[in-house]
């Protein structure tokens, strides 16, 4: 066992009997490497990483290399999910001497932390132009050694990369409806008309991008950019990169087609997919839409689900040793589990006894349901009676197989994203099942990941550990958020505001005008970190931009408002060149943009007459909803309930824009109109 033994990550305890001497991240390691100044050799990968696993078992495991790792370098194992500061930092130097970056993450550093050398992958021989792992030791430890002038004018040279992070912003143009234009042309200039999605392989589903498309399509009536949406939505869905029997999303694909997929299944994926599901469904009451909207979300609840309430990290790409070996399928298994059913479900899901993976069939449907109901000459309903027959077999079946692992770390802002991902959820479809996992998660993070304004960024087995970052804490605010507009209990927006004021205090630098990611009291690293672009899950400041602007409606808070503009304007030129880079902040830009969908709902929260007027509001897509709920004095200092009251004894709605309202209501048809009205292309129009 070496020192990774004592540590909660399911990543650093995959490394804990590896001969290797790892040390996690802290001043013992760092210390060490001080007093034998020796170079550090910094490793950074995560549980469900498929090369991060080969790895270990080609050279970490192996008792020469790991000889010559622990003679030469003091070794430093690092969770990626648990550490985005040091992958942040790091990777943006594998980036800058190599030209791409990936996991596992390989760099080597000085005793002072300063990277000098790095990459990502090494195999144990010289293979296809790369050199082999021990040849690259071999060499850090000589240059180290031997030309210690060269290696840290290298240093310096690397640290110019962090420079524009510490530079104080300046704004780069005005928040105007065109900047949304040119982004939304810069996203679609990427779009793979056939195939869906954007570019060609490897293939993201990009979910953010395709959010920002369809608000776009809302706000404009740009069919174009619902044509984007709905086109790549389907694709994903039915392609091998979408689970057809046990639902949810896994992370890419590595063709151009969705066929297949790298197998591990991230929490933040499904969450960022599933809400979008939603928002598709509100926008076009998309039946199969819905269906797998529904079924990504059962898939988190059912197996990422804690007993505690929190949601697992991922689910390994790997079992048995084979990436995807849980998930595919022989002509032969599924005739055996099917019997009667089994021919109309092959035709359906692209069966064959060749297969189209190592001659195995990763399920998907390369044809449209509706033309083979035709073929065979049934009723679509049958085809769909026949699959959810055909899944719950599967689904049985594959239970019994060896389970790929799962990273059991609870981690809060991806937490956050799943929370408002069920809660909205819950509100589009009326699932009380949802709310009460909502609920349950939202209480959890409250309880387990929140010491009175500070978030926690990783819990597992009842300890929760790291101090959190500029994302953690937006998100886990904004999943509070979620469940106020889900409840209307004034105590989830209390918490919004609490986490939200104090995200300031911690994250905001008066100096450079700016959030960066980590807090004031933060660990000193070699630089302080401030990533702005939305990479697989949406970055610090985009939340924490949304987070404020969503407040300051809620509260009319002029210094919330200011900040977030500030923020966006800063950016306003990369959001416009680059939007697929931004697809979240963008979201934020609308809002601050466009204005808020201000809804009042004004009653008793558990009357039916209330609830009929919220749930027409979960029925509606509105890009920029900001909702209260309840009464005046349930809603003290809620700018949106002030003045605002039942009339004649009845839940009442009221449609507003910056406070000024259109007619209350008590009808739900009524109450749809006018979110209509609201929200939609002509309203874009006049502000034009």
């Amino acid at each position: 066992m070496n020192r990774l033994i004592n540590e909660t990550s399911p990543y650093l305890l995959q490394h804990a009997h590896n001969p290797v001497d790892w040390y996690p991240w802290g001043d013992e390691a760092l210390e060490r490497a001080r007093r034998e100044d020796k170079p550090i050799l910094l490793s950074i990968g995560y549980a469900a990483c498929h090369w991060c696993h080969v790895m270990e078992r080609e050279s970490f495991e192996d008792d020469a290399t790991a000889r010559m790792m622990n003679e030469h370098f003091v070794n430093v194992k690092v969770d990626r999910e648990e550490r985005p500061d040091l992958d942040g930092i790091y990777m943006s130097a594998v980036q800058a001497m190599t030209g791409h970056g990936g996991w596992p993450m390989t760099m080597f550093l000085t005793p002072e932390g300063a990277p000098f050398f790095g990459g990502t992958y090494f195999p144990p021989d010289d293979r296809m132009g790369m050199p082999s792992f021990r040849r690259v030791l071999a060499s850090v430890a000589d240059a180290y050694r031997n030309r210690r002038d060269e290696v840290l004018r290298s240093g310096e040279q690397l640290k110019g990369i962090y420079a524009p992070a510490e530079t104080a912003p300046r704004s780069t143009g005005p928040l105007a409806p065109a900047l949304l234009e040119r982004a939304w042309r810069s996203i679609a200039q990427r779009y793979d008309a056939r195939h869906g999605g954007f570019e060609g392989a490897p293939k993201f589903p990009q979910a953010m991008a395709l959010d920002f498309s369809l608000r776009y399509w809302r706000r404009t009536g740009t069919e174009h950019a619902l044509e984007v949406v709905t086109h790549s939505f389907r694709r994903m869905a039915r392609g091998g990169i979408y689970d057809q029997v046990g639902g949810g999303f896994h992370r890419y694909a590595v063709d151009a087609v969705w066929l297949v997929p790298h197998f591990e299944k991230m929490l933040y994926d499904n969450a960022l997919l599933a809400r979008l599901g939603v928002h598709l469904w509100q926008a076009t009451r998309d039946a199969e839409t819905r269906r797998v909207a529904e079924e990504t979300i059962d898939w988190a609840i059912r197996e990422m689900l804690s007993p505690a309430g929190g949601f697992y990290s991922s689910l390994d790409a790997d079992s048995e040793g084979e990436e995807g070996k849980f998930y595919v399928w022989s002509a032969a298994e599924i005739g055996e589990v099917l019997g009667e059913d089994a021919g109309l479900v092959t035709r359906l899901w692209g069966v064959s006894h060749n297969g189209n993976f190592e001659g195995h069939n990763i399920l998907h449907v390369p044809n449209d349901p509706s033309a083979i109901a035709a073929r065979e000459e049934i009723p679509l309903s049958s085809l769909e009676d026949a699959v959810r027959r055909a899944r719950a077999r599967l689904y049985e079946r594959r239970a019994a197989r060896v389970w790929p692992a799962r990273d059991e770390k609870v981690l809060a802002s991806w937490n956050g994203l799943m929370v408002r991902a069920v809660a909205e959820g819950a509100r589009a479809f009326g699932r009380d099942d949802w709310h009460a996992a909502a609920l349950r998660s939202g209480e959890f993070l409250a309880r387990e990941m929140v010491r009175e304004t500070r978030v926690f960024r990783s819990w597992k087995d009842g300890r929760a550990h790291i101090p959190g970052f500029l994302e953690d804490h937006a998100g886990v605010a904004l999943g509070f958020l979620s469940l106020y507009e889900l409840t209307f209990d004034p105590a989830w927006l209390a918490r919004a505001r609490s986490l939200g004021d104090a995200m300031v205090a911690s994250f905001w630098d008066d100096a450079t005008n700016a959030f960066f990611d980590t807090a004031h009291d933060h660990e000193r690293l070699i630089t302080r970190p401030r990533e702005v672009t939305d990479n697989a899950t949406p970055s610090g400041t985009s939340l924490a931009v949304e987070l404020l602007l969503r407040l300051a409606e809620l509260y009319r808070d002029a210094d919330l408002r200011r900040r977030a503009t500030w923020m966006l304007e800063t950016l306003a030129a990369p959001l416009a060149q680059h939007g697929a880079a931004f697809g979240h902040l963008l979201g934020a830009a609308d809002l601050a943009i466009h204005g808020a969908t201000e809804v009042a709902v004004v009653g008793d929260p558990s009357a039916a007459d209330f609830r009929a007027l919220t749930a027409e509001v979960g029925h509606q897509y509105l890009p920029a909803l900001v909702m209260a709920g309840g009464t005046a004095v349930e809603g003290a200092g809620v700018a949106l309930l002030e003045d605002r009251v039942a009339r004649e004894g009845r839940a009442t709605g009221y449609v507003c824009r910056q406070y000024l309202c259109s007619e209350p209501t008590s009808d739900p048809k009524r109450l749809g109109s006018l979110l209509n009205e609201a929200a939609g292309p002509a309203n874009v129009l006049e502000q034009r």
